[in-house]
């Protein structure tokens, strides 16, 4: 069995770098790179994953397949001055490189973030996703999302529109009304 860990990363390391990188390509490729429909140059990428660290809002979490980064995921904070939705936070840009995929790492991250988002206070947990992601959709229906609405026209993919799958998660106790 392959050893799996998922950890929050604060700084880039060793070989996290060219593995967050190389873990974001191949995602991309495979049709769930949050955002990127091709992937972009390398520094372009270098400067993305640097530049995520420095954002004091964004927390990384890295999920590691004996060792080298195959996924991530972000728990984003509201900006200090949003105190209508000072107990939510975001899950986003979360990716598994297909290599990756399979050993539950992805359960893993979401459980993760969601343990973070509980432990600073957030109630809510607050996510989006392309429809076509469906191993994602299956994840977050597992794990107990709620889809509350799609957008049509989420994404374009050069040919056509994707729609967008809009999910919550109440983290503490049941649902408000």
């Amino acid at each position: 069995m392959a050893g799996t860990t998922v950890e929050q990363l604060d700084e880039l390391s060793g070989n996290d770098l060219s593995d967050l990188c190389d873990a974001t390509e191949a995602a991309i490729g495979a049709g769930g790179g949050f955002g990127w429909l091709t992937p972009p140059a390398r520094q372009v990428l270098e400067a993305y994953w640097r530049g995520v660290l420095l954002v004091p809002e964004r927390t990384l979490f890295v999920a590691r397949l004996d060792g080298v980064i195959g996924g991530s995921a972000q728990l984003v904070r509201p900006s200090r001055n949003n105190e209508a939705q000072a107990v939510s936070a975001n899950l986003t840009t979360s990716f598994m490189a297909p290599w990756a995929r399979g050993h539950g790492l992805a359960k893993q991250l979401t459980e993760i973030v969601e343990s973070a988002a509980r432990a600073a206070g957030f109630t809510l947990l607050n996510l989006d996703v392309r429809e076509t992601q469906e191993a994602a959709v299956a994840l977050y229906n597992r794990l107990g999302y709620t889809h509350w609405a799609t957008h049509p026209n989420y994404a374009f993919s050069g040919e056509k529109w994707i729609s967008g799958l809009y999910f919550y998660k109440h983290l503490n106790g049941p649902e408000a009304k």
